[in-house]
């Protein structure tokens, strides 16, 4: 059978002038819409995350699952590699500078939740960024993707954003999202709520309830230090200093359960 003349190749094997119109029309479209990778949709995920590529390759590159990719090597796997060593050398670094009082055991345990995978993962979805992923059609349809997949994507970003704007891009980007984890671990919500502890101890051997008093302040309203001691019936504990009441008090607590051991406070500053 003939084809129609309005779908037969010109000479040279190209499509007619009005239907390669349509496709570039539906290209320019597509650039428009909401596609992965395209250039709104890379402005949004820019915008999202804070910060503006100068090479928008690497963030194509740090969005393209394996599956989504033609290659492996154009995947974000190397990116996910890097970035997990900058996310854990500048977590450490942050660690190391704002807890000054914290032995290595502590840092280390307070490091490996804040970069687990399940934290990276939850900062994801915090994120959305599954509005922005390049994924093969496998991938695609999943309602829920893998815990693995988002927590790689924030990885593969991290390096992306230090290989575009160097260590101090991808530490700004890293407090923002991952600067309450570094608080909620240290003040305990992770398994070491000193306060909870020293309550049920207080209550169950002293038939008390722990008090906390404020000794001290210092530091401007935007950035004070506190002073804080912990109670029991009449035995105040050593007092520890922290950037918030909260973080004083863990600490305060934490100082009162040492001494109540035996043992002396990790925080004795006086």
């Amino acid at each position: 059978m003939e084809p129609f003349p309005d779908e037969s190749p010109d000479a040279d094997g190209d499509l007619p002038e009005n239907q390669a119109d349509g496709q570039g029309e539906r290209g320019a479209e597509e650039k428009r819409a909401g596609v992965p990778g395209s250039d709104p949709e890379l402005q949004r995920c820019e915008e999202r995350i804070g910060h503006h590529f100068a090479d928008r390759g690497l963030l194509v590159q740090a969005l393209t699952h394996a599956s989504g990719a033609s290659h492996r090597l154009v995947s974000n796997e190397r990116l996910e590699f890097l970035g997990d060593a900058i996310l854990g050398s500048i977590v450490c670094e942050e660690l190391y500078r704002r807890y000054d009082q914290l032995l290595e055991g502590d840092l280390t345990k307070i490091k490996s939740v804040v970069v687990s995978r399940a934290t990276c993962a939850r900062v994801s979805r915090n994120l959305s960024l599954d509005e922005f992923l390049i994924l093969g059609k496998g991938m695609a349809g999943n309602a829920v993707l893998p815990r693995s997949l988002m927590a790689g994507v924030f990885e593969s970003l991290v390096a992306a954003i230090y290989l575009d704007g160097g260590g101090p891009a991808a530490q700004k980007f890293i407090v923002e999202f991952l600067g309450s984890d570094i608080d909620r671990a240290i003040v305990g919500d992770h398994g070491g709520n000193f306060k909870s502890e020293l309550q049920q101890i207080a209550q169950r051997d002293f038939d008390a309830t722990p008090r906390y008093e404020l000794l001290d302040e210092k530091g401007p309203d935007h950035d004070k230090c506190f002073k804080i001691a912990a109670a029991v019936g009449k035995k105040t504990f050593a007092p520890a200093w922290g950037r918030n009441k909260k973080d004083a008090e863990q600490r305060a607590a934490q100082n009162a359960l040492a001494q109540l051991r035996g043992d002396n406070p990790p925080y004795d500053l006086d």
